[in-house]
Protein backbone atom coordinates (compact mmCIF):
# COMPACT_ATOMS: atom_id res chain seq x y z
CA UNK A 1 0.00 0.00 0.00
CA UNK A 2 2.56 2.62 -1.11
CA UNK A 3 1.85 6.28 -0.60
CA UNK A 4 1.50 8.25 -3.83
CA UNK A 5 4.01 10.94 -4.70
CA UNK A 6 2.93 14.54 -4.19
CA UNK A 7 2.64 15.32 -7.93
CA UNK A 8 0.82 12.07 -8.67
CA UNK A 9 -1.52 12.72 -5.74
CA UNK A 10 -2.51 16.12 -7.09
CA UNK A 11 -3.12 14.84 -10.61
CA UNK A 12 -5.13 11.81 -9.50
CA UNK A 13 -6.92 14.01 -6.99
CA UNK A 14 -8.52 16.01 -9.78
CA UNK A 15 -10.67 13.03 -10.76
CA UNK A 16 -12.87 12.82 -7.63
CA UNK A 17 -13.41 16.58 -7.34
CA UNK A 18 -14.22 16.88 -11.05
CA UNK A 19 -16.67 13.99 -10.83
CA UNK A 20 -18.26 15.58 -7.76
CA UNK A 21 -18.68 18.92 -9.56
CA UNK A 22 -16.28 21.00 -7.45
CA UNK A 23 -14.28 21.78 -10.57
CA UNK A 24 -16.27 22.86 -13.63
CA UNK A 25 -16.79 25.53 -16.27
CA UNK A 26 -17.61 29.11 -15.23
CA UNK A 27 -17.93 32.51 -16.87
CA UNK A 28 -15.10 35.09 -16.97
CA UNK A 29 -16.60 37.18 -14.16
CA UNK A 30 -16.96 34.21 -11.82
CA UNK A 31 -13.50 32.95 -12.75
CA UNK A 32 -11.89 36.26 -11.79
CA UNK A 33 -13.66 36.26 -8.43
CA UNK A 34 -12.73 32.63 -7.76
CA UNK A 35 -9.05 33.18 -8.55
CA UNK A 36 -9.02 36.23 -6.28
CA UNK A 37 -10.64 34.26 -3.43
CA UNK A 38 -8.17 31.40 -3.78
CA UNK A 39 -5.27 33.84 -3.78
CA UNK A 40 -6.46 35.57 -0.63
CA UNK A 41 -7.69 32.69 1.52
CA UNK A 42 -6.53 29.44 -0.11
CA UNK A 43 -8.53 26.32 0.78
CA UNK A 44 -9.60 27.57 4.20
CA UNK A 45 -13.28 27.74 5.15
CA UNK A 46 -13.12 31.44 4.31
CA UNK A 47 -11.80 30.65 0.85
CA UNK A 48 -14.39 27.93 0.23
CA UNK A 49 -17.20 30.24 1.34
CA UNK A 50 -15.95 33.08 -0.89
CA UNK A 51 -15.63 30.79 -3.91
CA UNK A 52 -19.14 29.44 -3.39
CA UNK A 53 -20.50 33.00 -3.13
CA UNK A 54 -18.87 33.91 -6.45
CA UNK A 55 -19.95 30.75 -8.27
CA UNK A 56 -23.42 30.17 -6.75
CA UNK A 57 -24.22 33.31 -4.77
CA UNK A 58 -28.00 32.89 -4.79
CA UNK A 59 -27.92 29.24 -3.82
CA UNK A 60 -29.10 28.48 -0.28
CA UNK A 61 -26.03 27.81 1.85
CA UNK A 62 -27.64 27.09 5.22
CA UNK A 63 -31.11 26.32 6.49
CA UNK A 64 -31.17 26.59 10.28
CA UNK A 65 -33.68 27.42 13.00
CA UNK A 66 -33.83 31.00 11.66
CA UNK A 67 -34.60 29.92 8.10
CA UNK A 68 -32.55 29.94 4.86
CA UNK A 69 -29.56 32.12 3.97
CA UNK A 70 -27.72 32.32 0.63
CA UNK A 71 -24.02 31.90 -0.02
CA UNK A 72 -23.77 35.57 -1.00
CA UNK A 73 -25.28 36.73 2.31
CA UNK A 74 -23.25 34.28 4.37
CA UNK A 75 -20.05 35.46 2.71
CA UNK A 76 -21.00 39.11 3.30
CA UNK A 77 -21.70 38.36 6.97
CA UNK A 78 -18.29 36.69 7.35
CA UNK A 79 -16.68 39.82 5.90
CA UNK A 80 -18.73 42.05 8.23
CA UNK A 81 -17.78 40.04 11.32
CA UNK A 82 -14.10 40.16 10.35
CA UNK A 83 -14.28 43.94 9.89
CA UNK A 84 -16.02 44.44 13.24
CA UNK A 85 -13.49 42.32 15.14
CA UNK A 86 -10.59 43.96 13.31
CA UNK A 87 -11.98 47.37 14.27
CA UNK A 88 -11.95 46.21 17.90
CA UNK A 89 -8.26 45.33 17.75
CA UNK A 90 -8.25 41.64 16.78
CA UNK A 91 -5.27 40.86 14.54
CA UNK A 92 -3.46 37.94 12.95
CA UNK A 93 -2.48 35.19 15.41
CA UNK A 94 -5.32 36.20 17.73
CA UNK A 95 -7.75 33.52 18.87
CA UNK A 96 -11.52 33.28 18.53
CA UNK A 97 -13.41 30.65 20.50
CA UNK A 98 -16.84 29.36 19.45
CA UNK A 99 -19.15 27.70 21.98
CA UNK A 100 -22.33 27.02 20.05
CA UNK A 101 -24.68 24.49 18.63
CA UNK A 102 -25.16 24.09 14.87
CA UNK A 103 -26.34 27.27 13.13
CA UNK A 104 -25.20 29.82 10.56
CA UNK A 105 -23.21 31.80 13.12
CA UNK A 106 -20.71 28.96 13.34
CA UNK A 107 -20.07 29.07 9.58
CA UNK A 108 -19.83 32.88 9.63
CA UNK A 109 -17.20 32.65 12.38
CA UNK A 110 -15.18 30.15 10.32
CA UNK A 111 -15.22 32.51 7.34
CA UNK A 112 -14.33 35.58 9.43
CA UNK A 113 -11.41 33.86 11.15
CA UNK A 114 -9.86 32.98 7.79
CA UNK A 115 -10.14 36.60 6.64
CA UNK A 116 -8.38 37.81 9.78
CA UNK A 117 -5.68 35.16 9.93
CA UNK A 118 -6.67 34.18 13.47
CA UNK A 119 -6.90 30.74 15.06
CA UNK A 120 -10.39 29.35 15.66
CA UNK A 121 -10.95 27.24 18.77
CA UNK A 122 -14.01 24.96 18.63
CA UNK A 123 -15.33 24.42 22.16
CA UNK A 124 -17.33 21.39 23.22
CA UNK A 125 -20.91 22.21 24.29
CA UNK A 126 -20.64 19.48 26.91
CA UNK A 127 -17.83 21.25 28.79
CA UNK A 128 -18.40 22.18 32.41
CA UNK A 129 -17.84 25.68 33.77
CA UNK A 130 -14.54 24.54 35.32
CA UNK A 131 -13.37 22.95 32.06
CA UNK A 132 -14.37 26.04 30.09
CA UNK A 133 -12.35 28.24 32.41
CA UNK A 134 -9.29 26.00 32.02
CA UNK A 135 -9.66 25.86 28.23
CA UNK A 136 -10.17 29.63 27.84
CA UNK A 137 -6.99 30.29 29.82
CA UNK A 138 -4.98 27.53 28.15
CA UNK A 139 -6.01 28.61 24.63
CA UNK A 140 -5.53 32.33 25.39
CA UNK A 141 -8.81 33.30 23.74
CA UNK A 142 -9.23 36.93 22.67
CA UNK A 143 -12.92 36.63 21.81
CA UNK A 144 -15.60 34.08 22.61
CA UNK A 145 -18.69 33.73 20.40
CA UNK A 146 -21.30 31.92 22.47
CA UNK A 147 -24.91 30.74 22.39
CA UNK A 148 -27.12 32.32 25.10
CA UNK A 149 -27.65 29.02 26.91
CA UNK A 150 -23.93 28.70 27.66
CA UNK A 151 -23.35 32.23 29.01
CA UNK A 152 -23.63 31.11 32.68
CA UNK A 153 -20.53 28.93 32.12
CA UNK A 154 -18.29 31.79 31.02
CA UNK A 155 -15.50 32.45 33.55
CA UNK A 156 -15.22 35.85 35.18
CA UNK A 157 -12.29 37.22 33.20
CA UNK A 158 -11.22 39.87 30.72
CA UNK A 159 -12.47 37.66 27.90
CA UNK A 160 -14.40 39.61 25.27
CA UNK A 161 -17.73 37.96 24.52
CA UNK A 162 -20.32 38.18 21.75
CA UNK A 163 -23.62 36.35 22.17
CA UNK A 164 -25.37 34.72 19.23
CA UNK A 165 -29.05 35.48 18.74
CA UNK A 166 -31.55 32.99 20.07
CA UNK A 167 -34.29 32.76 17.41
CA UNK A 168 -36.87 32.05 20.12
CA UNK A 169 -35.77 35.03 22.25
CA UNK A 170 -33.60 37.54 20.33
CA UNK A 171 -32.60 39.52 23.41
CA UNK A 172 -31.63 36.55 25.56
CA UNK A 173 -28.11 36.52 27.02
CA UNK A 174 -26.88 39.76 25.43
CA UNK A 175 -26.74 41.79 28.64
CA UNK A 176 -25.60 39.22 31.18
CA UNK A 177 -22.30 41.00 31.68
CA UNK A 178 -21.21 44.55 31.13
CA UNK A 179 -19.33 44.98 27.88
CA UNK A 180 -20.63 41.83 26.19
CA UNK A 181 -21.66 42.34 22.58
CA UNK A 182 -24.52 41.03 20.49
CA UNK A 183 -23.32 38.95 17.55
CA UNK A 184 -25.89 40.65 15.32
CA UNK A 185 -24.61 43.98 16.57
CA UNK A 186 -21.10 43.10 15.42
CA UNK A 187 -22.46 42.24 11.97
CA UNK A 188 -24.29 45.56 11.80
CA UNK A 189 -21.12 47.44 12.78
CA UNK A 190 -19.12 45.57 10.18
CA UNK A 191 -21.61 46.36 7.43
CA UNK A 192 -21.46 50.05 8.35
CA UNK A 193 -17.67 50.24 8.54
CA UNK A 194 -16.28 52.67 5.99
CA UNK A 195 -12.65 52.74 4.94
CA UNK A 196 -11.60 49.74 7.04
CA UNK A 197 -9.43 47.20 5.22
CA UNK A 198 -8.63 43.60 6.14
CA UNK A 199 -5.28 41.94 5.40
CA UNK A 200 -5.04 41.27 1.67
CA UNK A 201 -3.49 37.84 2.11
CA UNK A 202 -3.61 37.01 5.83
CA UNK A 203 -1.70 34.34 7.67
CA UNK A 204 -3.22 30.89 7.41
CA UNK A 205 -4.82 30.41 10.78
CA UNK A 206 -5.24 27.11 12.59
CA UNK A 207 -8.31 25.23 13.71
CA UNK A 208 -8.05 24.04 17.31
CA UNK A 209 -10.37 21.09 17.92
CA UNK A 210 -10.79 19.70 21.41
CA UNK A 211 -10.46 15.98 22.01
CA UNK A 212 -13.54 14.18 23.31
CA UNK A 213 -12.43 14.28 26.93
CA UNK A 214 -13.77 10.79 27.70
CA UNK A 215 -10.77 10.12 29.93
CA UNK A 216 -10.13 13.59 31.38
CA UNK A 217 -10.04 17.31 30.58
CA UNK A 218 -10.21 17.82 26.78
CA UNK A 219 -6.95 18.71 25.04
CA UNK A 220 -6.66 21.14 22.15
CA UNK A 221 -5.51 19.52 18.91
CA UNK A 222 -4.08 21.92 16.33
CA UNK A 223 -5.36 21.00 12.88
CA UNK A 224 -3.94 22.38 9.62
CA UNK A 225 -6.21 24.02 7.08
CA UNK A 226 -6.20 22.19 3.72
CA UNK A 227 -3.41 23.35 1.39
CA UNK A 228 -4.84 21.81 -1.78
CA UNK A 229 -7.88 19.96 -3.06
CA UNK A 230 -6.45 16.62 -1.85
CA UNK A 231 -8.37 16.38 1.46
CA UNK A 232 -11.67 16.74 -0.40
CA UNK A 233 -10.45 14.36 -3.13
CA UNK A 234 -9.51 11.73 -0.56
CA UNK A 235 -12.97 11.66 0.99
CA UNK A 236 -14.78 11.92 -2.35
CA UNK A 237 -12.78 9.01 -3.75
CA UNK A 238 -14.82 6.75 -1.47
CA UNK A 239 -17.94 8.85 -0.80
CA UNK A 240 -20.18 9.75 -3.80
CA UNK A 241 -21.23 13.26 -2.74
CA UNK A 242 -22.12 15.65 -5.56
CA UNK A 243 -22.14 19.44 -5.83
CA UNK A 244 -25.34 21.39 -5.15
CA UNK A 245 -26.64 18.62 -2.92
CA UNK A 246 -28.50 18.95 0.37
CA UNK A 247 -26.93 17.62 3.56
CA UNK A 248 -28.70 17.29 6.90
CA UNK A 249 -25.81 17.79 9.32
CA UNK A 250 -26.80 16.29 12.67
CA UNK A 251 -23.24 15.88 13.96
CA UNK A 252 -22.04 18.93 15.95
CA UNK A 253 -19.75 21.25 13.99
CA UNK A 254 -17.38 21.60 16.96
CA UNK A 255 -16.62 17.89 16.50
CA UNK A 256 -14.06 16.87 13.85
CA UNK A 257 -16.72 14.91 11.98
CA UNK A 258 -19.23 17.76 11.85
CA UNK A 259 -16.45 20.13 10.86
CA UNK A 260 -15.49 17.85 7.97
CA UNK A 261 -19.12 17.75 6.79
CA UNK A 262 -19.30 21.55 6.88
CA UNK A 263 -16.07 21.98 4.93
CA UNK A 264 -17.14 19.47 2.29
CA UNK A 265 -20.54 21.15 1.90
CA UNK A 266 -18.85 24.52 1.34
CA UNK A 267 -16.48 23.00 -1.23
CA UNK A 268 -19.42 21.37 -3.04
CA UNK A 269 -21.58 24.51 -2.82
CA UNK A 270 -24.23 22.36 -1.19
CA UNK A 271 -27.00 23.31 1.23
CA UNK A 272 -26.44 22.53 4.90
CA UNK A 273 -29.53 21.85 7.00
CA UNK A 274 -28.65 22.60 10.63
CA UNK A 275 -30.57 22.41 13.88
CA UNK A 276 -29.55 23.35 17.39
CA UNK A 277 -30.50 20.08 19.06
CA UNK A 278 -30.62 16.55 17.72
CA UNK A 279 -33.97 14.77 17.70
CA UNK A 280 -34.12 11.44 15.84
CA UNK A 281 -37.68 11.78 14.51
CA UNK A 282 -37.19 15.43 13.54
CA UNK A 283 -33.98 14.51 11.73
CA UNK A 284 -35.74 11.89 9.61
CA UNK A 285 -38.54 14.34 8.88
CA UNK A 286 -35.97 16.98 7.88
CA UNK A 287 -34.36 14.60 5.38
CA UNK A 288 -37.75 13.98 3.80
CA UNK A 289 -38.91 17.62 3.84
CA UNK A 290 -35.73 19.02 2.28
CA UNK A 291 -35.22 16.10 -0.10
CA UNK A 292 -31.72 15.69 1.32
CA UNK A 293 -29.32 13.35 -0.42
CA UNK A 294 -26.93 13.03 2.54
CA UNK A 295 -27.25 12.65 6.31
CA UNK A 296 -24.22 13.31 8.52
CA UNK A 297 -24.34 11.61 11.95
CA UNK A 298 -22.33 10.10 14.77
CA UNK A 299 -23.16 6.43 15.55
CA UNK A 300 -25.25 7.09 18.65
CA UNK A 301 -27.50 9.34 16.54
CA UNK A 302 -27.86 6.60 13.94
CA UNK A 303 -28.73 4.15 16.69
CA UNK A 304 -31.51 6.42 17.98
CA UNK A 305 -32.84 6.90 14.46
CA UNK A 306 -32.97 3.19 13.66
CA UNK A 307 -34.67 2.53 17.01
CA UNK A 308 -37.60 4.80 16.10
CA UNK A 309 -41.05 3.18 15.81
CA UNK A 310 -41.97 2.19 12.26
CA UNK A 311 -44.61 4.93 11.96
CA UNK A 312 -41.95 7.65 12.60
CA UNK A 313 -39.93 6.27 9.70
CA UNK A 314 -42.87 6.14 7.32
CA UNK A 315 -41.83 9.16 5.23
CA UNK A 316 -40.47 9.64 1.72
CA UNK A 317 -36.71 9.03 1.93
CA UNK A 318 -36.07 8.20 -1.73
CA UNK A 319 -33.72 11.20 -2.08
CA UNK A 320 -31.33 9.86 0.59
CA UNK A 321 -28.25 8.30 -1.04
CA UNK A 322 -25.70 8.61 1.76
CA UNK A 323 -25.66 8.20 5.52
CA UNK A 324 -22.14 9.11 6.59
CA UNK A 325 -21.25 8.06 10.13
CA UNK A 326 -18.09 8.51 12.18
CA UNK A 327 -16.87 9.35 15.66
CA UNK A 328 -16.91 5.90 17.25
CA UNK A 329 -17.52 2.28 16.30
CA UNK A 330 -20.95 1.53 14.82
CA UNK A 331 -22.48 -1.44 16.65
CA UNK A 332 -23.11 -4.27 14.22
CA UNK A 333 -26.76 -4.39 15.21
CA UNK A 334 -27.10 -0.75 14.14
CA UNK A 335 -25.41 -1.51 10.80
CA UNK A 336 -27.96 -4.24 10.08
CA UNK A 337 -30.92 -2.10 11.14
CA UNK A 338 -29.70 0.82 9.00
CA UNK A 339 -29.68 -1.38 5.90
CA UNK A 340 -33.12 -2.75 6.80
CA UNK A 341 -34.60 0.76 7.20
CA UNK A 342 -32.74 2.85 4.61
CA UNK A 343 -31.20 0.42 2.13
CA UNK A 344 -27.59 0.44 0.91
CA UNK A 345 -26.68 3.98 1.91
CA UNK A 346 -24.37 3.59 4.94
CA UNK A 347 -20.74 4.76 4.79
CA UNK A 348 -18.56 4.22 7.87
CA UNK A 349 -15.61 6.59 8.35
CA UNK A 350 -12.71 5.63 10.58
CA UNK A 351 -10.49 8.46 11.73
CA UNK A 352 -9.73 10.69 14.68
CA UNK A 353 -9.11 14.28 15.68
CA UNK A 354 -5.40 13.65 15.25
CA UNK A 355 -5.23 11.79 11.90
CA UNK A 356 -8.41 13.14 10.24
CA UNK A 357 -9.37 10.13 8.12
CA UNK A 358 -7.85 6.67 7.88
CA UNK A 359 -10.36 4.53 5.99
CA UNK A 360 -13.91 4.50 4.66
CA UNK A 361 -16.23 1.50 4.40
CA UNK A 362 -18.80 1.47 1.60
CA UNK A 363 -22.25 -0.13 1.81
CA UNK A 364 -21.29 -3.27 -0.14
CA UNK A 365 -18.35 -3.84 2.21
CA UNK A 366 -20.46 -3.28 5.32
CA UNK A 367 -23.16 -5.68 4.13
CA UNK A 368 -20.59 -8.46 3.91
CA UNK A 369 -18.50 -7.39 6.89
CA UNK A 370 -20.49 -5.17 9.31
CA UNK A 371 -17.49 -4.54 11.57
CA UNK A 372 -15.05 -3.42 8.86
CA UNK A 373 -13.54 0.06 8.81
CA UNK A 374 -13.15 -0.24 5.04
CA UNK A 375 -10.18 0.80 2.91
CA UNK A 376 -7.86 3.84 2.92
CA UNK A 377 -8.98 6.52 0.46
CA UNK A 378 -6.85 8.25 -2.17
CA UNK A 379 -3.45 9.46 -0.97
CA UNK A 380 -3.72 7.70 2.40
CA UNK A 381 -1.58 4.93 3.82
CA UNK A 382 -2.56 2.71 6.74
CA UNK A 383 -0.21 0.14 8.20
CA UNK A 384 -0.42 -2.30 11.10
CA UNK A 385 2.82 -2.29 13.09
CA UNK A 386 4.14 -4.28 16.03
CA UNK A 387 5.72 -2.78 19.13
CA UNK A 388 9.07 -2.52 17.35
CA UNK A 389 7.61 -0.56 14.41
CA UNK A 390 7.71 -3.48 11.95
CA UNK A 391 4.73 -4.24 9.70
CA UNK A 392 2.82 -7.34 10.77
CA UNK A 393 1.46 -10.02 8.38
CA UNK A 394 -2.10 -10.04 7.04
CA UNK A 395 -4.63 -11.09 9.73
CA UNK A 396 -2.16 -10.37 12.53
CA UNK A 397 -3.25 -7.80 15.11
CA UNK A 398 -1.06 -4.76 15.70
CA UNK A 399 -1.10 -1.01 16.21
CA UNK A 400 -2.77 1.15 13.56
CA UNK A 401 -0.66 3.91 11.98
CA UNK A 402 -1.95 6.41 9.42
CA UNK A 403 -0.29 8.74 6.93
CA UNK A 404 -2.12 11.44 4.95
CA UNK A 405 -1.91 15.15 4.21
CA UNK A 406 -4.03 16.26 7.18
CA UNK A 407 -2.29 14.85 10.25
CA UNK A 408 -2.68 17.22 13.17
CA UNK A 409 0.19 19.52 14.14
CA UNK A 410 0.28 18.55 17.81
CA UNK A 411 -1.60 19.20 21.05
CA UNK A 412 -1.69 22.68 22.48
CA UNK A 413 -0.90 21.15 25.88
CA UNK A 414 2.67 19.94 26.32
CA UNK A 415 3.53 16.39 27.31
CA UNK A 416 0.96 14.37 25.36
CA UNK A 417 2.05 13.74 21.78
CA UNK A 418 1.19 10.94 19.37
CA UNK A 419 3.81 8.43 18.27
CA UNK A 420 5.04 8.82 14.68
CA UNK A 421 6.81 6.12 12.62
CA UNK A 422 8.00 6.84 9.05
CA UNK A 423 5.69 9.83 8.75
CA UNK A 424 2.68 7.84 9.97
CA UNK A 425 0.85 8.64 13.20
CA UNK A 426 -0.48 6.15 15.74
CA UNK A 427 -4.24 6.26 16.17
CA UNK A 428 -4.24 4.54 19.55
CA UNK A 429 -6.19 1.61 18.09
CA UNK A 430 -5.18 -1.95 17.37
CA UNK A 431 -6.46 -3.75 14.30
CA UNK A 432 -5.70 -5.99 11.33
CA UNK A 433 -6.17 -6.30 7.58
CA UNK A 434 -7.99 -9.31 6.15
CA UNK A 435 -6.99 -11.12 2.97
CA UNK A 436 -9.02 -8.71 0.83
CA UNK A 437 -7.35 -5.57 2.18
CA UNK A 438 -10.22 -4.54 4.45
CA UNK A 439 -9.28 -2.94 7.76
CA UNK A 440 -10.79 -4.21 11.00
CA UNK A 441 -10.36 -2.62 14.43
CA UNK A 442 -9.96 -4.91 17.40
CA UNK A 443 -10.05 -2.21 20.07
CA UNK A 444 -8.10 0.60 21.68
CA UNK A 445 -4.48 -0.07 22.56
CA UNK A 446 -5.24 0.71 26.21
CA UNK A 447 -8.55 -1.23 26.21
CA UNK A 448 -6.98 -4.68 25.84
CA UNK A 449 -7.04 -6.61 29.09
CA UNK A 450 -5.33 -9.79 30.18
CA UNK A 451 -7.84 -12.07 31.87
CA UNK A 452 -6.64 -15.43 33.14
CA UNK A 453 -3.58 -15.16 30.88
CA UNK A 454 -5.61 -14.45 27.70
CA UNK A 455 -5.64 -11.19 25.72
CA UNK A 456 -9.20 -9.88 25.43
CA UNK A 457 -10.54 -6.93 23.41
CA UNK A 458 -13.91 -5.65 24.69
CA UNK A 459 -15.08 -4.47 21.24
CA UNK A 460 -15.62 -8.04 20.01
CA UNK A 461 -18.03 -8.66 22.88
CA UNK A 462 -19.76 -5.30 22.34
CA UNK A 463 -20.38 -6.11 18.67
CA UNK A 464 -21.82 -9.51 19.55
CA UNK A 465 -24.16 -8.18 22.24
CA UNK A 466 -25.34 -5.28 20.04
CA UNK A 467 -26.97 -7.87 17.75
CA UNK A 468 -28.78 -9.64 20.58
CA UNK A 469 -32.55 -8.98 20.41
CA UNK A 470 -33.63 -6.75 23.28
CA UNK A 471 -30.29 -4.94 23.63
CA UNK A 472 -30.66 -1.23 22.92
CA UNK A 473 -27.13 -0.14 23.86
CA UNK A 474 -24.10 -1.87 25.32
CA UNK A 475 -20.62 -0.98 26.52
CA UNK A 476 -17.99 -3.50 27.58
CA UNK A 477 -14.76 -2.66 29.37
CA UNK A 478 -12.12 -4.16 31.57
CA UNK A 479 -12.04 -3.75 35.34
CA UNK A 480 -9.48 -4.86 37.92
CA UNK A 481 -9.82 -8.36 39.30
CA UNK A 482 -7.94 -9.82 42.29
CA UNK A 483 -7.92 -13.37 40.88
CA UNK A 484 -7.66 -12.87 37.09
CA UNK A 485 -5.84 -9.47 37.06
CA UNK A 486 -8.66 -8.06 34.90
CA UNK A 487 -12.16 -9.10 33.95
CA UNK A 488 -14.80 -7.92 31.50
CA UNK A 489 -17.81 -5.93 32.65
CA UNK A 490 -20.82 -5.40 30.40
CA UNK A 491 -23.22 -2.47 30.83
CA UNK A 492 -26.48 -3.05 28.98
CA UNK A 493 -29.43 -0.83 28.18
CA UNK A 494 -32.51 -2.94 27.46
CA UNK A 495 -35.06 -2.08 24.81
CA UNK A 496 -38.52 -1.22 26.09
CA UNK A 497 -40.18 -4.24 24.45
CA UNK A 498 -40.81 -7.82 25.48
CA UNK A 499 -37.41 -8.99 24.28
CA UNK A 500 -35.67 -6.30 26.32
CA UNK A 501 -37.67 -7.13 29.44
CA UNK A 502 -36.77 -10.81 29.07
CA UNK A 503 -33.01 -10.20 29.10
CA UNK A 504 -31.21 -11.51 32.19
CA UNK A 505 -27.63 -11.55 33.45
CA UNK A 506 -27.35 -15.27 32.78
CA UNK A 507 -28.87 -14.82 29.33
CA UNK A 508 -26.24 -12.23 28.44
CA UNK A 509 -23.43 -14.49 29.62
CA UNK A 510 -24.84 -17.57 27.88
CA UNK A 511 -25.10 -15.67 24.59
CA UNK A 512 -21.43 -14.68 24.73
CA UNK A 513 -20.39 -18.17 25.89
CA UNK A 514 -22.12 -19.79 22.91
CA UNK A 515 -20.37 -17.53 20.36
CA UNK A 516 -16.95 -16.60 21.79
CA UNK A 517 -14.18 -18.08 23.88
CA UNK A 518 -14.72 -18.63 27.60
CA UNK A 519 -12.40 -15.75 28.59
CA UNK A 520 -14.66 -13.34 26.63
CA UNK A 521 -17.65 -13.97 28.88
CA UNK A 522 -18.29 -10.85 31.06
CA UNK A 523 -18.14 -11.68 34.75
CA UNK A 524 -20.13 -8.55 35.55
CA UNK A 525 -23.37 -7.60 33.79
CA UNK A 526 -25.12 -4.40 34.83
CA UNK A 527 -28.40 -3.15 33.39
CA UNK A 528 -28.68 0.65 33.06
CA UNK A 529 -31.37 3.07 31.92
CA UNK A 530 -28.83 4.74 29.63
CA UNK A 531 -25.08 4.86 28.97
CA UNK A 532 -23.19 7.98 30.03
CA UNK A 533 -22.19 9.86 26.88
CA UNK A 534 -20.49 13.15 26.10
CA UNK A 535 -21.79 15.82 23.72
CA UNK A 536 -20.53 13.95 20.66
CA UNK A 537 -22.20 10.70 21.66
CA UNK A 538 -19.13 8.81 22.88
CA UNK A 539 -19.47 6.63 25.96
CA UNK A 540 -17.49 8.01 28.91
CA UNK A 541 -15.80 4.93 30.46
CA UNK A 542 -14.76 6.60 33.73
CA UNK A 543 -18.43 7.18 34.56
CA UNK A 544 -19.09 3.46 34.14
CA UNK A 545 -16.13 2.36 36.21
Amino acid sequence: MPRLSGATDLIRGLVPITKAGIVGPMGPGALTGVVSAWYQWDFTAGGLLAVAARRAGERIAVIDDRGPVTYRQLDADAEALALALHDRGLRERGRIGVLARNHRGFVIAMGASARLGTDLVLLNTGASAAQLGEIAAEQKLDWLLVDPEFTPLIPDSTLRVAVFEDPTDPGDGANRAEGWARFEGLLEDGRDSNGLALPRRPRRGRLIVLTSGTTGTPKGASRPEPRSWMPASAVLSRLPLRSHGITVLASPIFHTWGLAGTQLALALRSTLVLTGRFDPAATVESVARHRADALWVVPTMLQRITDLPADRLDVDLESLRIIAASGSAIPTGVVHRTFDVFGSVLYNFYGSTEVSWASIARPDELRQHPTTAGRPPLGTVVKILDDDGAEVPTLAVGRVFVGNGMLFEGYTRAGSEKEIVDGMMATGDVGHFDGNGLLFLDGRSDDMIVSGGENVYPREVENLLSELPGVLEVAVLGVDDAEFVSRLAAFVVRAGDAEGTALTVDGIRDHVRSHLARHCVPRDVTFLDELPRNATGKVVPRLLR
